[in-house]
């Protein structure tokens, strides 16, 4: 199934079963889970208000071809914002909490522009990373990346960012926020292109704003991705990140721990 064949299925019903093949190691993948979730959270907000923030717990893997139930509900509505809490249960227990807040938005005096892109390779000449079945995750067949900062995953590199250029394999009609949301969370820690030989590595938590009024974006827009280490030991890497539209404009923030099993 497609993601916006989930979302789809999602809307229809509360509870959905993953199919493997959006699978990150023993779990589905964090990014189509969030965004499904994402889905179902917006959707329960009064007014359009746009997502402004969101934090995200893994609570634990939410595992393919078991039904799991997607639940949000409004914590706090205000004037202006709303507070918005989301939960995958999945054998009776959370598996990913969210944490929401939408809102309009206000008058102003002051307006500053987002950070703009740094300088990235044409997508032409940038390195994919291809799908290979039972050697890549399972979701890389559904997500196409292409490196433009860093190294590869498990090269053995040594620098502090990665990142590339990122879109759907199979163009969606319109590419809305729970598209983005899945997007960001494709690219793997910066950290694992330390390593020379495959070491498992998970999200602990994260955190992303989205900007809105939100850029212009085509459906087909290759987004593009930066992350930089901000600190790395113990088991946990850090990282912040930054995602643009093809045409420089800021379009999300992102910051996350990762638990590295190497």
């Amino acid at each position: 199934m497609t993601f916006d064949e989930l979302i789809a299925a999602g809307r229809a019903s509360k509870e959905l079963v993953i199919p493997p093949n959006w699978s990150q190691g023993r779990a589905t993948f964090g990014g189509l889970v969030t965004g499904l979730l994402f889905d179902r959270m917006e959707r329960v907000v009064a007014d359009n208000r746009p997502v402004r923030s969101m934090h995200v717990s893994f609570v634990g893997p939410v595992e393919a071809d078991v039904p799991a139930v997607f639940d949000a509900q409004i914590l706090r509505e205000g004037g202006s914002v709303s507070q918005v809490e989301g939960r995958i249960i999945q054998n009776g227990e959370p598996r990913v909490v969210c944490i929401g807040a939408f809102a309009g938005g206000r008058e102003s005096v002051v307006r500053i522009e987002g950070v703009p892109a740094p300088y990235a390779k044409p997508i032409d000449q940038c390195q994919g990373l291809p799908f290979i079945e039972g050697v890549t995750p399972g979701f890389i067949g559904h997500i196409e990346m292409r490196w433009a900062y860093g190294s590869l995953p498990f090269s053995g590199g040594s620098g502090r960012e990665m990142g590339g250029w990122m879109r759907f394999r199979e163009v969606p009609d319109v590419l809305t926020d729970a598209h983005i949301v899945a997007l960001i969370d494709a690219w793997p820690a910066p950290i694992i292109q330390h390593f020379k030989s495959r070491v498992p590595a998970s999200s602990l938590s994260w955190a992303f704003d989205i900007i809105h009024p939100r850029p212009a974006l085509e459906a087909d827009d290759w987004l593009l991705y930066k992350a930089t280490i901000d600190q790395a030991g113990d088991g946990y890497c850090h990282f912040d990140a930054r995602i643009w539209t093809p045409r420089g404009d800021l379009l999300a923030v992102s910051r996350q721990t990762a638990a590295v099993f190497g």
